[in-house]
């Protein structure tokens, strides 16, 4: 088992960093119960978790990229880190509340000499490590880019230096994207926003999930949709 790193100052050109939360039954994915129970939830949960940071551990060491794993509550690093691929630090998230904390976290990546940082969350597994490699070009022409979600929000986000007032505003909430993209307007900022994908919240996800998997629009999430296979939530046809 490989123990949680403290925050630390680590030399990089460029960061990315996944936020995560602990897998603990009744407080991730609750949106998805019913169809699934809490314990379910918790477990898809753990299992997309994985493979998103097996996909963006990939891509930070073709990037060449410090990888970060930003860990809710702070008790949960040392579980998580045993999860993780071993380019990745692991480091508690810091602030009260999520736009504080992500602010926090692009504040440590530069912190670290990193000029172009990466932040995406745990549970959109349809971004794909070209969807990443997108971004991370992205930002040799523009101070921030975004992958939207379905849901108002976004997947990934990408600064190029410290913008914390893209983060100002209340997060979770279906004007997310429309906020952040007004705030930057606001400042200056040159935008490039990338292709939309979605976080799997609701009963509906699993069978989008599914589908684009049969597309083969997604093939990097492969043990999510396995257990979605494995645990009955396989759509009709």
């Amino acid at each position: 088992m490989r123990a949680a790193a403290s925050a630390r100052v680590v030399r990089s050109a460029g960061s990315v960093i996944v936020f995560a939360k602990a897998p603990t039954p009744g407080l991730v994915k609750t949106r998805l119960c019913p169809p699934l129970d809490h314990e379910q939830a918790a477990s898809l949960y753990q299992t997309m978790l994985d493979d998103v940071l097996e996909a963006t551990g990939r891509f930070a060491l073709q990037s060449e990229l410090d990888a970060a794993l930003c860990v809710h509550p702070a008790e949960a690093c040392v579980e998580l880190a045993a999860r993780a691929p071993c380019n990745f630090r692991v480091i508690a998230q810091r602030g009260s509340g999520l736009a504080a904390r992500m602010a926090w976290a692009v504040d440590e990546a530069i912190a670290g000499g990193a000029s172009k940082i990466l932040l995406r969350g745990s549970d959109n597994p349809t971004l794909s490590i070209e969807d990443m490699r997108a971004a991370l070009v992205g930002l040799d022409d523009h101070d921030l880019v975004i992958s939207p979600d379905l849901d108002g929000g976004y997947g990934l986000i990408g600064v190029r230096g410290a913008w914390p007032a893209i983060f100002d505003h209340p997060m979770s909430t279906h004007t997310v994207l429309e906020e952040t993209l007004a705030d930057a307007a606001r400042l200056g900022l040159a935008v490039r926003v990338l292709d939309t994908r979605f976080d799997v919240d609701r009963a509906e996800d699993l069978e989008r999930l599914v589908r684009a998997f049969e597309r083969d629009d997604v093939q990097h999430c492969t043990r999510t949709v396995e257990w979605i296979r494995q645990n009955g939530f396989w759509p009709a046809v």
